[in-house]
C-alpha cells in the first residue's frame, strides 16, 4: 500500500527523483559551460589583452558556438563584471541578514567578511578566477569604468539597506550613502593596494582588504 495519500499531485518519492536527478545534471553542465567559457576568456585576456580578444575566440577556445556564449554573457564586458557582481550578491544578502540594532559600518564590514570568506575558503577554481579578474580589470581602462558602475550599482543597493535597518529615509536622510561611500572607498583603495603590490591571491587580498576597511573605522576616529 502507497505511503502517498491518494490524490497527491507530487507522486512517490521514487518517481520524483529521476527528474530532480536530470535537472540537477542539467544545472551542473550549464555551470561547467559557463565556468568554460569564463576561463578561457580569462586566459585570452591576460595572453593578448582584453581589447583584441573576440567573442569568436573565446567560443573557439570552449568549441562552442556564438548563440550558446550569448545564453551565458550579455557581452564580452559580461564575463568579467558578472562575476564580480555575484560576490556583490553575496555582499549584499549578508548585510540584509545582520542583526538588527548593529552600527552599519560595523554591519557592513561583518557582511564583507561573509563575501571574502567566501572568495578564500571557496573553491580553489573561484580563488583562480579572482585573481584573473582583478588582473584583468586593473589592466583594462574600459573594465575599469565598468567597475565603477558596478560600484554606484552595489552602493545604492547597499545605502538601501542601511536605510531600512536605520528606519530613515534615503531620500532625505544622506547618511547611509555617507557611510557606504566610505565602506567601498577604502575596499577600492585595499583592491588598488594589492595591485600595486602584485598581490593577486585570493586569501592574501581578503586579509588586506579587511584590515583596510577596519583602518577606515579608526582613521574616522582619530583624524576626523
Amino acid at each position: 500500500m502507497s505511503a502517498v495519500p491518494a490524490g497527491d499531485p507530487s507522486g512517490p518519492p521514487d518517481e520524483r527523483a529521476p527528474a530532480r536527478a536530470l535537472a540537477g545534471l542539467r544545472e551542473r553542465k550549464k555551470q561547467q559551460t559557463r565556468f568554460a567559457l569564463l576561463d578561457a576568456a580569462l586566459e585570452l585576456f591576460l595572453a593578448q589583452g582584453y581589447e583584441t580578444t573576440t567573442i569568436d575566440e573565446i567560443v573557439a577556445a570552449v568549441d562552442v558556438s556564438q548563440r550558446t556564449f550569448f545564453r551565458y554573457f550579455a557581452t564580452k564586458e559580461d564575463v568579467v563584471t558578472s562575476f564580480l557582481a555575484e560576490h556583490d550578491d553575496v555582499l549584499e544578502e549578508a548585510l540584509a541578514a545582520r542583526p538588527p540594532g548593529e552600527r552599519p559600518f560595523t554591519a557592513l564590514l561583518e557582511s564583507l567578511r561573509v563575501m571574502l570568506r567566501t572568495i578564500a575558503e571557496g573553491d580553489p577554481a573561484d580563488g583562480t578566477r579572482f585573481r584573473r579578474v582583478r588582473q584583468v580589470i586593473e589592466t583594462t581602462p574600459p573594465l575599469m569604468a565598468a567597475q565603477i558602475a558596478r560600484h554606484s550599482a552595489s552602493a545604492e543597493t547597499l545605502a538601501a539597506e542601511i536605510a531600512r535597518r536605520e528606519d530613515v529615509d534615503l531620500e532625505d536622510d544622506l547618511r547611509p550613502r555617507i557611510v557606504v561611500a566610505f565602506f567601498l572607498a577604502a575596499v577600492k583603495v585595499a583592491f588598488e593596494d594589492c595591485a600595486r603590490h602584485d598581490i593577486w591571491d585570493a586569501g592574501t587580498v581578503a586579509s588586506r582588504v579587511e584590515e583596510t576597511v577596519a583602518l577606515v573605522a579608526r582613521t574616522m576616529r582619530d583624524w576626523i
